[in-house]
C-alpha cells in the first residue's frame, strides 16, 4: 500500500524554509486601459531665438486598477441557492430511513432518504434545511435546522430525484436531572416512510469538492460531519460522469467513540478494494484505541502519525483540506501543523488564511 500511495503522491524533494506563494498570472487581455490624457507640451526653438514651436502631443495612459475575476478552485459553476425559503418550502417524502449506529453505539445516528422529484437541485458539499413538525413553546412554528447533505448530486438512487441525510438523535439530561430531546433530531429519526419533510435550501458554497480531478482532497470528520464526504466519495468512485472522473488521492480521516459507531464504513471499505491507489482511510476510535504512548485515539492522534506527510501535501497547490463536525478537533489539528510549519520557519496562523483565501482549507464545524 504504502509504495501504492509513493506512486500517486509526488513530495516535494527538499523542505520549504519561507511561506510559499501563491502566484497568480494575468494574462495580458484581461487588463484594460480605463482612460487616456491628452497632454499638450510646448517646446522652445533654441535656433529660431527662444520663440514658441510645434505643440507636441504625448497621449500619457492613466492606467486603473485591473479587475480581475477571481477564478474558483472548486465546482461553483450553476450552483443553486436559497431556491425554497421558509415561507415557501419544499415539501418532500422520507423514502427511507435506517439506523447505521450498532445497538451497543453511545448514541443513535440514522441515515434517511427524501424525496425531491428533481425539484431541490444540489451539489455534493451543500445543506439543506429542515423544518420539524409541530410548535414550539411559544406556539410558533418550529424554526429551521441545517444539515449537511450525505448523498452525492444525483442521489443514492441516482436519479436526481432524491437527497440523503446523516443525522444523530440527540437526546441528553440537563442540570436538572430532565431528560431533554433535541427537535428536529428526534423528529427526522422517528420519520417513517411516507411521511413529508418540510425543505428549504438549498444552501453553501464553502464545502463544494474542487473542480481539479487530480486534486488531493484530505477529509476530517468526526461523526456526522462524515456527511459531506460521504457525497464527494461517492460522485469520485461509484459513480460515473462524462465530464468528471476522479484520478486524484482522497483520503480520509473519520474520528468516532466506538466501533459501533463506524459510519458507511462497508462502503468506504469497499471504496478502498475499487481504488486503493486514489483513496486512503483511516478511522480513529477513541474508546478502543491507543497510539503508542497510550493517548486515547482522537483524529488529530491519528493525523499526528502522517504529520509529515500531511505538511508535505499541503505545500501543493492542488490540495485540499476538509474539516467538518465536533468544534473541538479544530484546536488539536492546528496544533499539530503549528509545530510543522514552526519547524521550517512558517508561521501557521498566516499559512493557514493564505490556504483558506485559495479556497484549499475549508472548515464547517459545530
Amino acid at each position: 500500500m504504502a509504495a501504492a500511495v509513493t506512486a500517486a503522491v509526488s513530495f516535494p524533494s527538499s523542505k520549504s524554509t519561507s511561506l510559499p506563494t501563491r502566484i497568480s498570472v494575468i494574462s495580458p487581455e484581461r487588463i484594460t486601459f480605463k482612460k487616456f490624457n491628452t497632454v499638450h507640451y510646448r517646446y522652445r526653438d533654441g535656433s529660431a531665438g527662444g520663440r514658441v514651436g510645434s505643440i507636441v502631443r504625448a497621449q500619457v495612459t492613466t492606467e486603473a486598477p485591473a479587475k480581475v475575476e477571481k477564478e474558483s478552485k472548486k465546482m461553483e459553476e450553476g450552483v443553486i441557492v436559497n431556491k425554497f425559503k421558509p415561507k415557501n418550502p419544499y415539501i418532500g417524502r422520507c423514502l427511507l430511513n435506517t439506523k447505521i449506529t450498532g445497538d451497543d453505539a453511545p448514541g443513535e445516528t440514522w441515515h434517511m432518504v427524501f424525496s425531491t422529484e428533481g425539484e431541490v437541485p444540489y451539489r455534493e458539499g451543500q445543506s439543506i434545511g429542515v423544518i420539524p413538525d409541530g410548535i414550539d413553546k411559544n406556539g410558533k412554528p418550529h424554526k429551521l435546522r441545517l444539515y449537511s447533505i450525505a448523498s452525492s448530486a444525483i442521489g443514492d438512487f441516482g436519479d436526481s430525484k432524491t437527497v440523503s441525510l446523516c443525522v444523530k438523535r440527540l437526546v441528553y439530561t440537563n442540570d436538572k436531572g430532565e431528560v431533554v430531546k433535541g427537535v428536529c433530531s428526534n423528529f427526522l429519526c422517528d420519520l417513517k416512510p411516507g411521511a413529508d419533510v418540510t425543505i428549504t435550501g438549498p444552501v453553501g458554497k464553502e464545502m463544494l469538492m474542487p473542480k481539479d480531478p487530480n486534486a488531493t482532497v484530505v477529509m476530517l470528520a468526526t461523526g456526522t460531519g462524515i456527511a459531506p464526504f460521504r457525497s464527494f466519495l461517492w460522485k469520485m468512485f461509484f459513480e460515473k460522469h462524462e465530464d468528471y472522473k476522479f484520478n486524484g488521492l482522497a483520503w480520509l480521516f473519520l474520528g468516532v467513540p466506538t466501533s459501533s459507531s463506524l459510519l458507511y464504513k462497508e462502503e468506504f471499505e469497499k471504496m478502498k478494494e475499487k481504488a486503493p491507489d486514489n483513496f486512503r482511510l483511516d478511522f480513529a476510535v477513541s474508546r478502543e484505541q491507543t497510539n503508542e504512548k497510550g493517548e486515547k485515539m482522537y483524529i488529530q492522534t491519528r493525523m499526528a502519525q502522517y504529520a509529515e506527510e500531511l505538511w508535505e501535501l499541503l505545500k501543493k497547490d492542488n490540495t485540499f483540506v476538509y474539516m467538518c463536525g465536533l468544534k473541538g478537533m479544530e484546536q488539536g489539528i492546528d496544533e499539530i501543523m503549528e509545530s510543522l510549519a514552526e519547524r521550517d520557519g512558517i508561521t501557521w496562523v498566516d499559512y493557514k488564511r493564505q490556504l483558506k483565501k485559495a479556497g484549499q482549507w475549508n472548515v464547517e464545524v459545530y
